[in-house]
């Protein structure tokens, strides 16, 4: 059997009711580029992690239009006409704390990527665009003519870190990325390295010292178009390869 992989659930209103919404493309790259099976983690608050985390062997914190609640970082709401999700922040803050105590193989964008540093005590720009020095991130997003070719179209390098787990496995120090994101790390959660940044000095991706296996977390969207980019192709081959690891592991320590 493919191993499982869990992928966090938004909460929407569509037509009146409310719905638990996974974007197709995450589910595509994990079934297509990692090899694994998605299962959707509900968030309403109310789910119980333990019995999903004993099925699964990794955990995917997908992207979202919603931001994590800046009271987990002792802010308020710079702009209230910004979705935010809290009854995935419930889920998924402390799912975060525990999937790094177990050793699962975890692999965050966007705003997983904000979710793991705010899991860890760390803080968010709510408005990067607004920070000196700092380049619009947001892209196309957000255009009324813009396409979704055009919105997650490469927008600029990064520059990754020579010996971090990054460089590992693209094969090098430079790779180009979209940028569909408002808001990015402020404060870098203690316990984190971080792992790229974008030519303004922004935090793309880190890593987690703390985890004892893959726990890799990006800004920008590798799973768009995931099957046409190498380094995307990559990663998830990686995050595919330790979630294949994980579950042989389980499967031994099961039949001992």
């Amino acid at each position: 059997m493919k191993p499982i992989v869990l992928l966090p659930c938004d909460n929407r209103i569509i037509g009146g009711h409310p719905m638990q919404v996974l974007g197709q493309k995450y589910s595509d790259a994990v079934r297509d580029q990692a090899l694994c099976l998605p299962i959707p983690l509900l968030c309403t608050g109310k789910e119980d992690t333990e019995a999903y985390l004993d099925l699964a062997d990794g955990v995917l914190l997908t992207g979202s239009p919603s931001n994590v609640h800046p009271s987990h970082f002792n802010q308020s709401v710079h702009d209230t006409l910004l979705p935010i999700d809290v009854e995935r922040d419930a889920i998924t803050l402390p799912l975060i704390r525990r999937v790094i105590e177990l050793g699962m193989p975890m692999l965050a964008i966007c705003r997983g990527l904000q979710e793991v540093n705010v899991a860890l005590g760390g803080s968010l720009h709510q408005a990067v665009q607004e920070i000196n020095g700092r380049s619009d991130h947001r892209g196309a997003q957000g255009k009324p003519d813009a396409t979704k070719d055009e919105a997650y179209a490469l927008a600029h390098p990064i520059s990754i870190a020579r010996d971090g787990c990054l460089a590992g496995i693209v094969g090098g120090t430079e790779i180009m990325v979209n940028s569909v994101h408002g808001q990015g790390i402020d404060r870098l959660a203690p316990g984190l390295r971080a792992e790229a940044h974008a030519p303004d000095g922004q935090i793309e991706a880190v890593s987690i010292a703390t985890h004892r296996g893959f726990a890799l977390a990006l800004q920008w969207h590798p799973e768009w178009k995931a099957g046409d980019n190498e380094s995307s192709k990559q990663i998830f081959a990686a995050f595919g390869n330790a979630c294949r690891a994980w579950r042989q592991q389980k499967a031994l320590r099961h039949a001992a």
